[in-house]
């Protein structure tokens, strides 16, 4: 029985490379593709695939936030990220929101296809620099650990941060979210306490640097 896989990169030559490397080996399939991190959390749901692989970088919901959602709403799909970042919040984002694997994108071809047997084998799959980072992350102060982490922001407070740094008004945020742009406005008073930030250009800043989006 085939592997089933969920593609999700918002390059479509990037996605087409994937699927060729893909469609060469005998036990795999992909089953869907997705552009942006709300396409990747839905067909997620849709298709159950037995993989997803997710890049960080991509519009409307990043790939940990996608990720996130991935595994509390549909937990049997493994998700292995591949992405072009080796930076310890890249890496440690993904793996606490739940992914099973880590993969760069320089990565070889066979490589890609053994980490997706690793993870849909319920093992975890790390490429060596993602490896490093985690070592390096063990080994680092508790407290100095929490000091660099994202300070208190829900699920949609993040979700929120994000569309705000890539230029969202509150109405279309309000429209994508399906709540009301009063709501929206009270997040982002919330984001801005929380953070200490009052201005647009502070959030899109801190977005940037935690890895909220790739602007």
């Amino acid at each position: 029985m085939s592997i089933r896989i969920l593609l999700a990169d918002d390059h479509r030559i990037m996605r087409e490379g994937l699927r060729s490397l893909i469609d060469k080996e005998p036990d795999m399939k992909v089953v869907a593709e997705a552009a942006d991190g709300r396409r990747t959390v839905r067909l997620a749901q849709e298709v159950s695939p037995d993989v997803a692989v997710v890049d960080i970088s991509m519009p409307e919901l990043n790939g940990i936030e996608a990720t996130s959602q991935i595994v509390s709403r549909t937990p049997g799909v493994k998700v292995l990220a591949l992405s072009m970042h080796s930076d310890e919040h890249f890496v440690m984002g993904m793996l606490r929101a739940g992914a099973s694997g880590y993969l760069l994108k320089d990565c070889a071809a066979d490589e890609l296809c053994s980490a997706i047997r690793t993870v849909v084998s319920d093992e975890t799959y790390l490429s060596p620099k993602a490896a490093s980072v985690v070592i390096q992350d063990y080994r680092r102060e508790l407290s100095v650990a929490k000091s660099s982490r994202t300070p208190n922001l829900t699920a949609r407070e993040r979700e929120v941060l994000q569309l705000v740094a890539e230029g969202e008004t509150s109405k279309r945020i309000a429209s994508q979210l399906d709540v009301s742009v009063k709501t929206v406005q009270a997040h982002r008073q919330q984001i801005m306490d929380k953070l200490s930030i009052h201005t647009v250009a502070g959030l899109t800043k801190y977005a940037i640097q935690r890895g909220f989006t790739s602007l």
